[in-house]
């Protein structure tokens, strides 16, 4: 009897390891966590920075004496507050010291205006730390795919856990903008592990395509819920508790994923090496090019926002830290609801246009944005922003699985390491140019000009339509003015896949 349970025991582990959901729930976590790291430092860096290069504020000082004279500590523990509640600091001080009204109202008045000088110029170097991860992600993405050819998909998956671990402790000892700089650097080698290796595991799990995109949408709601948590979560712990605070909790919630991975993956060296098509030729692939270029510029909006909303929102809003993370729910939940909302139904309706769509919305919902005149009305354009988002990523992503399937050798390592430079790519060009384009041009004329090309890129979706499979006669021509193309066949495929 004890023999039969054991075996009894044993089948079922073997049962549970080999489950595809449960592959898939590891993967949803490596993109929760990854992304949550991501975004919780969004709402953190702009205040944290400034009070690193500015540790004796001459705001702060002005509280504290205020504080002294008045004996009213209020001042000091909840200055944050009256320096966006004018009225409220005046009252206070009528009721504590109605001596100092006039004065400390004009004294507190011109250092808000110094602090949000520092807050714009400070625009450049949130922007260019907030990219770095993206581009040591796109510079690691390319050595990747290959890799996951040779070694398989858990080594680099446990490996991708390992690095971004380190990099969120890291950020909890970080006292300097390098450290920081460095942080963040070192989870852009870690997510090109995660995020390559785990869309690749799910496609070669998921061979049927609508099962894939009903797949692929849901560890994309793994991404969308780390991008909901992580700004009001890092806002709130940042103001309440501590820099250190949201950091040590998201280094609990790691070790749980590793701890999973080893249990279940088991990493190791697969057997035999898989050939697939080289990096170079999906790169040479157009129709592969289209779908990678739609995910860069339907996420570019939202990287652009990351580092300038929350600066934007502080000197025309005075939004606290966690209202500027807050600013990024509509979004986030939209996301979320768009990614799993539109995986299994964008194969219904076609993913080109599912994705030509998304493309429209971005455009309008950035347009929307810099309308705003409080933190109530970025609700509705960041909640389209984010809807229309996951619409881009849900469609597009399957679309890289099934171009390679129909155009290629069925190997995803290096289609993925494509599909995650693309995404990178808004999110290394976004923040690094944001900041300089803040400061030339203005918050609004950046948004602007980010949905104009937008809307210019739509329309190439339609390219997407019914691409045609690696047996068919296939040229690209280009018109006689170069500004169009146009496709000549020699024998056309039906195509029921709903593209």
């Amino acid at each position: 009897m004890p023999d039969l349970t054991i075996h009894s025991l044993r089948e079922f582990w073997f049962k549970w390891r080999s489950s595809r959901v449960l592959i898939l729930f590891i993967v949803f976590v490596a993109l929760f966590l990854d992304n949550m790291l991501l975004t919780t430092i969004v709402p953190i860096i702009p205040d944290y920075l400034y009070h690193l290069q500015n540790p004796k504020s001459p705001m702060d000082e002005t509280y504290k004496f205020l504080a002294k004279n008045c004996s009213n500590d209020e001042l000091v523990r909840h200055r944050s507050y009256f320096v966006r509640h004018p009225f409220q600091f005046r009252k206070i001080l009528r009721t504590s010291c109605n001596w100092t009204v006039d004065w400390a109202m004009n004294k507190t008045e011109i250092e808000n205006k110094q602090r949000t000088i520092i807050l714009e110029n400070e625009n450049r170097w949130v922007g260019v730390m907030f990219a770095s991860k993206a581009f040591v992600q796109l510079l690691t993405n390319p050595f990747i795919g290959p890799l996951t050819n040779r070694v398989g998909y858990s080594l680099p998956m446990f490996s991708g856990f390992v690095i971004m671990f380190v990099s969120t402790l890291t950020f909890v000892f970080s006292k300097s903008f390098g450290l920081l700089f460095l942080a963040r650097a070192i989870q852009g080698i870690g997510s090109a592990c995660s995020s390559v290796s785990g869309l690749g595991m799910l496609a070669d799990r998921y061979p049927d395509d609508e099962e894939r995109g009903k797949a692929m949408g849901t560890a994309l709601g793994g991404l969308a819920l780390g991008v909901l948590v992580g700004p009001p979560f890092g806002g709130f712990m940042y103001e309440y508790v501590g820099k250190a605070s949201p950091f040590l909790v998201l280094a609990a919630l790691g070790l749980f994923d590793g701890i999973l991975q080893l249990s279940v993956l088991q990493p190791g060296v697969s057997g035999e090496p898989v050939e697939g098509a080289s990096l170079k030729t999906l790169i040479k692939d157009p129709y592969i090019l289209v779908a990678a270029g739609a995910i860069t510029f339907g996420n570019v909006g939202i990287a652009m926002m990351e580092p300038s909303l929350p600066i934007w929102m502080m000197t025309t809003m005075r939004a606290s830290e966690f209202q500027q993370g807050a600013a990024f729910l509509p979004a986030s939940i939209s996301y979320l609801i768009g990614t799993n909302l539109f995986g299994p139904m964008a194969h219904k309706m076609g993913r080109w246009l599912c994705c030509m769509i998304g493309m429209i919305l971005i455009s309008v919902a950035l347009i929307g944005v810099p309308m705003a005149t409080s933190i109530y009305g970025l609700i509705i354009p960041n909640g389209i922003l984010g809807f229309a988002i996951g619409m881009v990523d849900s469609s597009m992503m399957p679309t890289m699985g099934y171009l390679v399937d129909l155009r290629h050798a069925s190997v995803y390592g290096s289609v993925y390491a494509i599909a995650d430079v693309a995404f990178c790519l808004g999110f290394a060009i976004g923040p690094a140019m944001s900041g300089f384009i803040v400061h030339a041009f203005g918050f609004r004329c950046m948004l602007y000009t980010i949905a104009f090309i937008c809307l210019c890129y739509a329309p190439l979706m339609f390219f997407l339509r019914n691409p045609p499979a690696k047996d068919e006669k296939m040229s690209l021509i280009m018109n006689e003015n170069h500004s169009s193309f146009s496709y000549a066949r020699s024998k056309s495929i039906d195509n029921d896949s709903g593209y």
